[in-house]
């Protein structure tokens, strides 16, 4: 009787494991064939503004450097750096002694032009030696005012001094200009624009400026030189922006922002939240419902608008994309919609 009450309890309990066990491999399967849960957001096409930002430096409007055509003594040189000077300024006296004996020949010969002058106005000398003596003087007259436009060196530009290289009696010998003169008002910056937007470039065209050091404040330009050729290596060309700085806030080498807008175009806008980085790869993608299951559509992304962006391609106008439950998701898996 004992034997038997043993089998029965050992059948009971063998019953019992077995049940259980088909409990947890029902369950599991369940879990295994569960959808995964995703939430949608429909997307339209909108005009958007096609704003590009370039990065680039501020430079002079101008710049000239200023030095003698030969080496010859530096007498004087009346600027430092720092200082603003208006065009036709005398900043540095050479050693003029070149030019005064340029300067005595040149009297010498204007004295002998006159009297061969002269003589051939009453028939005293013939027209060959009147020529030669006008061809002298002329020569004479040449020499000296180069060699005076070399002595005293005048600024060509309304700028200021931005580099001063030597002392009073150095001895200048060429390399580096005795100053350098840089006109900032205006200045420019010079960007590289992609050659899809060659058409849409116009001299005159407003531009925004900003400016690392001066935060986001905004500064007005122009568009003041498209370059007519396009780069075969980087497919760019430049384009020169105007910056008028008037009050001279903006100087050269500080690093800028040029913002340009071509127009606006009809994209589709998504919520960066339906935008997925591809690991490995920079590209990017967005799922997309359609009739319960979700496609693993590869997109272009163009502007970002504060938690939007613009999708140059990718996503069909008036869609539905998941902007949550991405990491459960495959291309083709059907999904559960929550509402």
């Amino acid at each position: 009787m004992k034997k038997n009450f043993y089998s029965v309890a050992i059948l009971v309990m063998a019953a019992f494991l077995s049940a259980c066990g088909n409990s947890d491999k029902k369950e599991e399967s369940q879990n295994q064939t569960a959808k995964p849960s995703v939430k949608l957001a429909t997307v339209t096409a909108r005009a958007v503004d096609q704003v590009v930002e370039y990065t680039a430096t501020v430079e002079a409007d101008v710049k000239n450097n200023i030095a003698p055509s030969s080496p010859v003594r530096i007498q004087q040189i009346y600027v430092e750096v720092g200082d603003q000077v208006n065009k036709g300024q005398k900043l540095v006296q050479m050693d003029a002694s070149n030019l005064e004996q340029t300067k005595l020949q040149l009297d010498n010969q204007e004295i002998e032009f006159k009297r061969i002058d002269e003589l051939y106005k009453v028939g005293g000398a013939s027209k060959s030696e009147w020529d030669a003596a006008k061809m002298n003087l002329d020569v004479r007259r040449t020499a000296y005012n180069n060699l005076l436009e070399n002595t005293q060196l005048l600024s060509p530009v309304s700028g200021v001094i931005t580099a001063r290289n030597y002392d009073n009696g150095d001895m200048y010998s060429g390399g580096n200009p005795v100053l350098v003169v840089e006109r900032i008002s205006p200045v420019k910056l010079v960007i590289n624009v992609s050659e899809t937007y060659f058409p849409l470039v116009k001299q005159g065209a407003p531009a925004t400026i900003k400016l690392d050091v001066y935060g986001d404040e905004e500064f007005e330009g122009k568009i003041s030189l498209v370059y007519p050729t396009i780069d075969a290596s980087t497919h760019t060309f430049p384009v020169e922006v105007s910056l008028t700085n008037a009050n001279r806030r903006v100087r050269p080498g500080m690093f800028g922002r040029v913002t340009l807008n071509f127009g606006t175009k009809n994209h589709v806008v998504v919520p960066d939240m339906a935008i997925v980085k591809q690991a490995g790869s920079g590209d990017r993608y967005v799922y997309v419902y359609k009739d319960g299951k979700v496609s693993y559509n590869k997109v272009e992304l163009g502007r970002r608008m504060n938690t939007e962006y613009e999708l140059i391609s990718g996503v069909p106008d008036n869609s539905e994309v998941v902007i949550a439950g991405q990491p459960r998701l495959t291309n083709g898996a059907e999904v559960e919609v929550e509402k």
